[in-house]
């Protein structure tokens, strides 16, 4: 069976319908459904002595359940194209094409009309800091960030998963990416409870990153994203981040990453591509096209995949 082609069938179905609102309202999502196992299980598990080995057993549960369910589906599904097709549907909630364009064009419209309060709501609903306080500038560099780094995390790397493992890799996947969004915070509630599944995302990501970065880097028409990406990546405080940042950065010509604000906590990161202008509310659109070039170079490849 196909598992590439199972991901094309994923990303053509986000692409056209995403995911719709009157089935979220049904339903859920597969991450809310997630969502909600991880939050029942922290409430209960994270108190008390040994929670770095409670946090181990939860990414063994969630990891397990989502994977195992997969598995069995998966065992399931009928041969040939019919299987693939039926794969597809299965897969498609778990990537976000669609709804990663929809996010950051919602902050780029507002802020080339100049409406500054319109974009900073906008961004605040795919960045964690503080955003009352973010001047265009800062707004545009937010939802740019924002762009780069869940390109790999949002659609790059559960369809690298499910490409090479089919359902139960990019189940895992998700699964991963979302006990390390809810609970891989380095804070005193979760640094010992979080430690295993923050870790185990760094690990999970470490390839889809650098072929965003690469993916970025190879659309860009230019040399500069490739160096900026060699030079700078590391400076980032995630083992994983800076790659699609910096290549994004240096694509655009922009200094991207640096301070930025979590509630009344200044956070001093450095500069990627240290040097260059911030960029601009035009800057959020090239990065959007940068975005579309390389998805559709993604896609390229899984048919590639498809074919071999």
């Amino acid at each position: 069976m196909s598992f590439a082609g199972m991901m094309l069938v994923a990303l053509a179905l986000d692409l056209l319908i995403g995911w719709p609102a009157w089935l979220f309202a049904r339903i859920g999502h597969p991450v809310t459904w997630l969502g909600a196992l991880i939050s029942g299980l922290e409430r209960r598990w994270n108190h008390g002595p040994q929670r770095r080995a409670k946090g181990v057993a939860l990414v063994l549960v969630v990891v397990g359940l989502a994977g195992g369910a997969a598995l069995a589906l998966q065992a399931l599904l009928p041969g040939g194209w019919v299987g693939v097709l039926i794969g597809g549907v299965l897969a498609w909630p778990l990537v976000a094409l669609r709804s990663m364009h929809e996010h950051v064009a919602a902050v780029a419209q507002p802020l080339v009309a100049g409406d500054l309060d319109g974009a900073r709501g906008a961004v605040a609903v795919i960045v964690g800091r503080d955003v009352t306080q973010l001047d265009a500038l800062g707004v545009a560099r937010a939802g740019l960030e924002s762009l780069a780094e869940n390109t790999s995390d949002g659609i790059v790397a559960p369809v690298f998963w499910g490409a090479l493992l089919g359902l139960p890799g990019i189940a895992a996947y998700k699964a991963i990416n979302t006990l390390d969004s809810m609970v891989g915070h380095k804070n005193e509630r979760y640094l010992s409870f979080g430690w295993a599944s923050a870790r185990l995302d760094d690990l999970v990501n470490l390839i889809p990153a650098r072929l965003t970065g690469a993916l970025f880097a190879l659309v860009s028409g230019g040399g500069a994203a490739w160096r900026c990406m060699m030079r700078d990546a590391g400076k980032h405080r995630s083992p994983n981040a800076g790659w699609p940042e910096a290549a994004m950065a240096g694509a655009l010509g922009v200094r991207l990453s640096g301070p930025r604000a979590y509630g009344d906590q200044v956070s001093p990161e450095p500069w990627v591509n240290a040097g260059a202008p911030d960029p601009g509310p035009g800057d959020l659109r090239r990065g959007l096209r940068i975005y579309a070039w390389a998805m559709g170079g993604m896609v390229v490849a899984l048919g590639v995949g498809v074919l071999l």
